[in-house]
């Protein structure tokens, strides 16, 4: 093995236990921070009370837009009942 090959196997190897450990940390819920102290990755109380408005804001806007198109849909169908309602003919009553 000359000198060039066993280079690139130690570079290998090390980003092989990188990957391994950077997955070991993230099954228990740790990450690195920017100084490469492992740090917990879970969220502070105040991302966790904004990520929960979030939620709620998203099921708001669902509600609206399932109103919203649901009255279209009503009154498009309201409509064709009044036309097929209204007379054909001069002669016919309602």
């Amino acid at each position: 093995m000359n000198p060039f090959e066993f280079v690139l196997v130690i570079i290998l190897a090390g980003m092989g236990y990188n990957m391994w450990r950077m997955k070991h940390y993230a099954d228990r819920g740790l990450s690195p921070d920017k100084h490469t102290r492992i740090v917990s990755a879970e969220k502070t109380p105040r991302e966790a009370e904004l990520q929960r408005e979030v939620e709620d804001l998203r099921e708001r806007l669902h509600v609206l837009e399932r109103i919203a198109t649901e009255d279209r849909e009503t009154r498009r169908l309201s409509a064709e009942i009044e036309s097929l309602r209204s007379p054909s003919a001069p002669g016919e009553e309602r």
